[in-house]
């Protein structure tokens, strides 16, 4: 037992003459690339997650100015924000409300209709 550890960490089983060396060699290799592939893995997925983070701050600051700009519009709409702006430029308001004009449309004849006076 002692001597089968002591060759195990002088790593006998990577050196010796035999065909298990290079079968052991074989599988150290596969396991240096899987980890290599392991460790790629988790920085492209990591590097996903920071993306995400900064697209969702990036939204909500976007979101926040359209806030922003909606309630000036809001504000600028208002009846009262236009009258004074008007007023500057010398418009004022008409004291006398507007009418709305109803226009009668004829109803329109069929085809047969139309050509009921040729006849």
């Amino acid at each position: 037992m002692k001597n089968g550890v002591l060759d195990l960490l002088k790593a006998r089983f990577l050196i010796n003459e035999d065909a298990n060396a290079t079968r052991n060699w074989r599988f150290i290799v596969f396991l240096i690339v899987l980890a290599i592939i392991m460790i790629a893995n988790t920085q492209r997925f990591e590097q996903k997650i920071f993306k995400i983070i900064a697209l969702n701050n990036e939204v909500k600051e976007l979101r926040s100015k359209f806030v922003d700009r909606r309630s000036e519009l809001m504000k600028l709409k208002m009846e009262s924000t236009v009258s004074t702006a008007m007023e500057a430029k010398g418009v004022v308001p008409s004291s006398v409300p507007p009418v709305k004009i109803k226009v009668k449309k004829e109803p329109e004849k069929s085809f047969l209709e139309q050509i009921k006076p040729w006849k």
